[in-house]
């Protein structure tokens, strides 16, 4: 049989092998084409009578990453075109009959009565590891590379290709349950261990193992489908069964606040589905399936968590006519905690790091904090101590700037003072080459007032790192004024190869991030001072799909550092440039209380030895007037929070800070974590509808003050009927 993406082949023994490898890509992904060719491949292993069985395998490093995702938003917009034609229930059977298209096909694999076996080398993920669960015999690589799971809830989606049926089939409901919430990819030695995979060997030797369990008789009939099967924690309604599904509601609520649809309907369909036998198990799982697709939450964070992201990784905001930059040596200036950060990030790219402070104790203090968080990776069984020597070596801790001569790019992490820094840039520009590009890390300091200080501020631009910088994902690169093209190219290919995302923004004050996260922890220290009991803030935060409250937020940040920023700012711009109530919370807070956050213990919780955070019981006497809990609206404070933030992200598009909407959004939730459900700041504003939005900002403004006033750019923008994406593009 001939086929693109698969290569088929039979050996003497009538065994089949089916070659995942399509052409053109660096990965497998599952397409409409893929769908017809592995049903055209099971359709010829089930009929001929000479081929015992088949074995699935992969011609790339990976297996597959699963489903292509513009297919699935392809269904929706085809959706929407066809309601619009022939009303909403043809449109509704036909999307609900091409959504289940993939749970289909692999059910007929599973049942065409001819063993499949899945030899798995490399990430298999989402609908790739719903083929393999298919199979009646999985088999994966021991390489450490080797990653399975079902990722799909991170973009607002869950498995629908019969994930959820299976795996509840194959584990204890609570497992299966953790599996599908948390969408991690799992090593192939615990895999094994969960009973999601039969075998584990050698790369070079899967093939021939699966191919052996056919040839010695491996069963072409799924353990579901044996009669008298028993799922592995009984049956629902039972005494074992109600010792889960309580608490599993409950932990659910907790977790979501009911904002992911995708989370309810795994907890609906594994509920449903374990009741059921298999066949009408997969089409409860189809139906859910086809609602959670045509929901604006998986609109919004495929959107952005998938296709947004995946673009300014692969390079859409760099400058088209600038060749790739050859960057070998890095340097760091500033051995502290994040300037050490970047040094590790860096060597563990494969990069050379020159890492400087003023003193040569202090640099091996930064250095010493890179062999911690090499040690930690060891420990978790994620690097050898080879990686730990290899990683160390590429890092000289040093006094001496003599030693930045030869580097590619300098990133100073110095104090956040423009005295300070200043004085560094003439330091590092009296030793570096021509053609080094100068990078500041800096969060809040506008870099067209650093660059003065620089004799080339055409080769001076902002990196942005956010703390912990091994941990956080987003990278914020700041235009100047005077930065030129091949500095801001420069510094996407050092994001690119230290393995983070990075959004490109113009100059200002606190550039995109910090001015956001700025307002979330205004308005929580505003409701504080209003008298809002500092739990219901912290709840509201929370509960709006923050991953903290703003109080919790001020404590990591510290709250020494945002009121020095804050005296800054007033030194620099004006006393109308700081909130008084906020300024003095904080001033109390630091000066008067020594409490200062996480970093001290002591800030707006409390942070005990050996025990949970709790909030501080002093913080009632910051409070002049209290309200009751009974008297405060818990829904505007969820609001508050949301559109407060989302307001300053669209003035930040008015002011031409942000010029893209998709960086807004990534950057939104991967620096400081914007409700993920909602696809972003901006994504926020397009599916609530830009008109509905300023309704609700005008009617906080009323109520709040100016903070909720609503830019001229928006307001135009919805008087045109337009949206950040352009008109009706929110829900393609």
């Amino acid at each position: 049989m001939t086929a693109q993406s698969f290569r088929f082949e039979t050996d003497a023994d009538g065994i089949a092998l089916a070659t995942w490898d399509m052409p053109g890509r660096s990965m497998n992904v599952i397409t409409e084409a893929v769908m017809d060719e592995l049903a055209a491949i099971v359709e010829h292993v089930a009929s001929d009578p000479a081929i015992k069985g088949c074995v699935i395998a992969s011609g790339k490093e990976n297996f597959s990453g699963g489903a292509d995702l513009t297919m699935l938003q392809g269904l929706r917009a085809a959706y929407e075109r066809l309601k619009a034609e022939e009303g909403e229930e043809a449109a509704m059977r036909r999307f609900f009959e091409e959504s289940r298209r993939l749970s289909l096909l692999f059910r007929r694999l599973e049942t065409c009565g001819k063993p499949f076996a899945a030899a798995i080398t490399g990430l298999c993920l989402g609908g790739a590891f719903e083929l393999a669960l298919s199979c009646h015999f999985r088999i994966a690589s021991d390489d450490p590379r080797t990653r399975v799971g079902l990722p799909e809830i991170k973009v607002g989606l869950f498995p629908g290709g019969g994930g959820t049926q299976r795996v509840a089939r194959l584990m204890q409901t609570a497992d299966a349950l953790q599996m599908l919430f948390k969408g991690e990819q799992i090593r192939a030695p615990m895999a094994k261990g969960m009973g999601l995979v039969h075998a584990v060997a050698p790369t070079a030797e899967i093939v021939e193992r699966a191919r052996a369990w056919i040839r010695e008789g491996g069963s072409a009939v799924a353990p579901w489908d044996v009669p008298k099967f028993k799922a592995p924690s009984g049956r629902v309604h039972s005494p074992a069964g109600m010792m889960i599904w309580p608490p599993a509601n409950a932990i659910y609520r907790r977790e979501t606040h009911d904002n992911y649809p995708a989370a309810k309907a795994i907890l609906q369909s594994v509920y449903e589905g374990l009741q059921l036998p298999m066949d009408l198990a997969l089409k409860v799982e189809s139906r859910y399936f086809a609602h959670i697709l045509r929901t604006k939450e998986a609109a919004a964070m495929i959107r952005t968590l998938f296709l947004s992201m995946g673009e300014l990784n692969k390079g859409a905001r760099r400058p088209k006519d600038v060749p790739p930059a050859q960057l070998r040596k890095v340097g760091v200036v500033g051995a502290g905690f994040m300037g050490a950060g970047v040094a590790y990030v860096t060597a563990q790219a494969g990069f050379e790091v020159v890492l400087i402070d003023q003193s040569a104790e202090a640099a091996e203090k930064g250095k010493a904090h890179a062999h911690g968080l090499i040690t930690g990776q060891i420990n978790r069984g994620r690097a050898k101590t080879a990686d730990r020597d290899a990683l160390l070596s590429r890092i000289t801790a040093t006094a001496d700037y003599g030693a930045l001569a030869g580097c590619d790019l300098v990133i100073e992490a110095v104090f956040e003072d423009p005295r300070v820094k200043a004085e560094v840039i003439g330091r590092i520009e009296a030793v570096i080459g021509p053609q080094t590009v100068f990078a500041s890390n800096t969060s809040t300091l506008p870099i067209t007032g650093l660059a003065r200080h620089s004799r080339r501020p055409e080769q001076f631009v902002g990196i942005h790192f956010f703390s912990p910088v091994e941990k956080m994902m987003l990278v914020e690169i700041i235009r100047g004024g005077a930065t030129g093209d091949a500095a801001v190219a420069v510094a996407l290919d050092y994001v690119r190869a230290i393995k983070k995302t990075p959004i490109v923004v113009n100059d200002s004050r606190g550039f995109f991030a910090n001015r956001c996260v700025g307002a979330y922890l205004l308005e929580g220290h505003k409701m504080l001072a209003e008298g809002v009991p500092p739990a219901m803030i912290e709840s509201a935060g929370r509960q709006a799909g923050m991953p903290v409250g703003p109080l919790s937020l001020t404590d990591e940040v510290a709250l020494d550092l945002i009121l020095k920023i804050a005296r800054a700012t007033e030194a620099q711009v004006g006393p109308q440039a700081v909130d008084p109530a906020q300024k003095t919370i904080l001033t109390r807070m630091v000066e008067g209380e020594g409490r200062l956050g996480r970093k001290n213990r002591k800030g707006f919780y409390d942070y005990p030895e050996g025990a949970p955070k709790r909030l501080w019981p002093g913080l009632a006497e910051l409070q002049p007037d209290r309200l009751a809990p009974e008297d405060v609206d818990f829904t505007e404070l969820k609001h508050r929070l949301l559109v407060v933030q989302a307001l300053e992200a669209a003035r930040t598009v008015g002011e031409g800070v942000v010029t893209d909407p998709r960086e807004a959004d990534v950057g939104s939730i991967l620096g400081f974590g914007f409700a993920p459900f909602t696809g972003g700041v901006l994504s926020y504003i397009d599916f609530m509808g830009p008109s509905a939005f300023i309704g609700l900002a005008r009617q906080l403004e009323a109520r709040h003050g100016a903070r909720f006033a609503v830019p001229d750019s928006l307001t135009a923008m919805a008087a045109s009927g337009g949206t950040f994406y352009g008109a009706g593009k929110q829900a393609a």
